[in-house]
């Protein structure tokens, strides 16, 4: 078995961990600021307001899976890649809507769970 360079490693990997974790809440609140924003424009949302709810959605896809929330990380993926859509076409956003206010009941509940539903 090889020795760690660093012995160290895991309980900082623990401590991150423990950090995303905490931080999840705030994330949520995040993705629903961004997403309120978007529907306070209308029926086609500005694409800063796009923009901002595509970030916060790319931040938790990039990251969620390297600290064990690896659902949440691939459904945070996917709802980013509509939001990208829209902002590419200008068009599709009334069924990004339901899809961010179920990916946000669904992480509320348990963002590590392991299965969407």
């Amino acid at each position: 078995m090889a020795t760690p360079v660093d012995p160290d490693f895991r309980a900082r990997l623990a401590a991150l961990n423990d950090k995303f974790a905490a931080a999840v809440p705030a994330t949520l609140d995040k993705i629903r600021a961004a997403l309120d924003a978007c529907k306070a424009d209308g029926a086609q949302p500005s694409h800063a307001a796009l923009h901002q709810l595509h970030e916060v959605l790319h931040g938790v896809a990039g990251s969620a899976g390297t600290f064990g929330f690896t659902v949440f990380g691939q459904e945070a993926r996917r709802v980013e890649q509509m939001v990208r859509a829209v902002l590419a076409t200008d068009s599709g956003w009334p069924p990004v809507v339901p899809e961010v206010e179920k990916l946000l009941a669904w992480a509320l509940r348990d963002a590590k769970a392991a299965q969407y539903d």
